[in-house]
């Protein structure tokens, strides 16, 4: 795969090491298509990532680490974000006052779709905190009653 000039081209062992994961995290997310690329590399070719797709799969751990999404949950947040990333292309292409309309129409259910993912984590989230919180306060009760021994 050849890399755009004027752009450095990292192997995946460089990437892996730079983001704190495996290769084989790298090479699974790509079959799932979540990094562009993998079908455009002859069998045994070594793919070279540029900085834009050592950002992606970046912003995309995070995520996962910080919302704790499923593989299928963070397929579906990135489909949408890809999707809102075509609209604001459309969107600086000029377009006419009825484009504008539609590019926002059709963002809104994208925004509203990845905005369910976030508050579904931090409602899973909200439910373990008063789980342990119950647990906490049991747990002080029972030293309460045994004397603060």
């Amino acid at each position: 795969m050849s890399v755009p000039v004027g752009q450095r081209g990292y192997r995946i062992g460089e990437v892996a090491e730079r983001l704190g994961v495996s290769t084989r995290t790298i090479r699974y997310y790509e079959e799932l298509g979540l990094l562009g690329g993998a079908v455009e590399r002859s069998k045994g070719a070594q793919r070279l990532y540029v900085e834009a797709d050592v950002a992606r799969l970046q912003r995309l751990i995070e995520l996962r680490q910080l919302l704790g999404l499923t593989l299928e949950d963070l397929c579906a947040l990135a489909e949408a974000d890809e999707a809102r990333s075509d609209l604001r292309e459309q969107w600086d292409d000029d377009p006419t006052d009825a484009e504008r309309q539609r590019i926002v129409s059709e963002a809104i259910p994208l925004v509203e779709r990845q905005l369910e993912l976030v508050r579904a984590r931090q409602r899973r989230i909200a439910e373990f905190a008063d789980e342990l919180e119950e647990k906490l306060r049991s747990l002080h009760d029972r030293r309460a009653e045994l004397g603060d021994s």
